[in-house]
């Protein structure tokens, strides 16, 4: 039996029929324009379509019509900069089959919780270029591991290095959004993230329009600003808590004052995408306050889209996308960050349309 069909507002059936009229946007088609609307940020690269911070991820998700692309910053032992979602990589690498390492393995306490893995600060530059990049959640995106063992772990200059590359092709501006990841813990183990970023932005010369610096961490993005680097700074939010090592909640910073202290020293704020919803007024009283607001993070299965928005009943496939675009659109979001730029573009342009 068909399922009931939703009500929809004019605005989301307009964007989900020109989006399915339109052929997807693929890494062999690439975007040479962009779009007027929100900005799409890929989310570790194109995480839905490849594993997560490689060359393939960030490449396809620049082909596709990204604006930026993100990578997570850790560090190694010898102390540089490298791209992973965290700094254990037992289910981002092959390390766990690799006998060389093996003694590797052990447990550390981060942010409160204890991990046990292999860590990145435990390898050398050089040991980490010997590991081969896999598939984070291959249950969820099964799709992406034909891609294991294809790529290497990229050191954050390569990133930018890349990014250039990529702008050089598409005829765009395409920014880094770097993301200090645990900077608290890393500064407590001699390991400080924001230094080796300041030397690596200037020694780049990025400018505004080539780099955003996020975190979730009030403490590292002040580390930032003191530097006067001339860059756009982005207050990550969590959904409940706190930022790790902070007195303030994640609730009070999302009120008018708390954002108004975010405008001090930050010009984005982002927060989850469910934080956005009505009765929510966040998106109206972060503008209010002069800060632009990107949500993250868009995804496809139906596990991670608003119950009316999926299709079926099986977590992994994909639901209605579209919809959940064009009612953050509608809202006014200056950007989103998602695991599928394509679906994110071809979204803003079926809207625009």
């Amino acid at each position: 039996m068909s399922p009931a069909p939703r009500r929809r507002s004019v605005l989301l059936a307009t964007a989900a029929v020109t989006a399915a009229a339109t052929a997807p946007a693929g890494a062999a088609t690439p975007v040479r324009h962009r779009a007027s609307g929100p900005l799409v940020i890929g989310h570790r690269g194109a995480a839905g379509w490849r594993p997560e911070h490689t060359a393939e991820a960030y490449t396809y998700a620049v082909r596709a019509g990204a604006d930026w692309i993100e990578p997570d910053l850790v560090p190694t032992k010898d102390h540089v900069l490298v791209v992973r979602h965290e700094n254990e990589i037992g289910g981002t690498t092959d390390v766990a089959g690799r006998p060389e390492f093996a003694d590797r393995r052990t447990t550390r306490t981060v942010d409160g919780r204890a991990v046990t893995g292999w860590f990145t600060e435990d390898f050398t530059l050089r040991e980490l270029r010997t590991l081969r990049t896999v598939e984070r959640l291959p249950l969820v995106r099964n799709r992406n591991t034909v891609f294991d063992g294809r790529g290497r772990v990229m050191t954050f200059q390569e990133v930018i290095d890349l990014a250039r590359r990529l702008s050089g092709e598409s005829g765009r501006r395409i920014a880094v959004f770097p993301e200090t990841k645990h900077p608290t813990y890393f500064r407590s183990i001699g390991l400080p993230l924001e230094e080796e970023l300041i030397r690596v932005i200037r020694r780049n010369r990025l400018t505004a329009r080539e780099c955003v610096v996020q975190s979730f961490e009030p403490s590292s993005l002040h580390r930032i600003a003191a530097a006067r680097l001339g860059l756009p700074l982005w207050q990550a939010l969590g959904t409940g808590g706190s930022p790790y090592g902070h007195a303030v909640t994640y609730r009070d910073m999302m009120s008018p004052a708390g954002l108004r202290e975010i405008a001090s020293y930050a010009q984005w704020i982002g927060p989850d995408k469910s934080s956005l919803v009505p009765p929510h007024t966040l998106l109206a009283d972060a503008h209010a306050a002069g800060l632009k607001v990107g949500a993250y993070t868009f995804r496809a299965e139906n596990q991670y889209l608003p119950a009316a928005h999926r299709r079926g009943t099986a977590p992994n496939d994909f639901g209605d996308a579209f919809t959940e675009y064009a009612f953050h659109y509608g809202q006014g979001v200056d950007a989103v960050v998602t695991d599928f730029p394509d679906i994110a573009v071809q979204a803003r342009e079926g809207l625009r349309r």
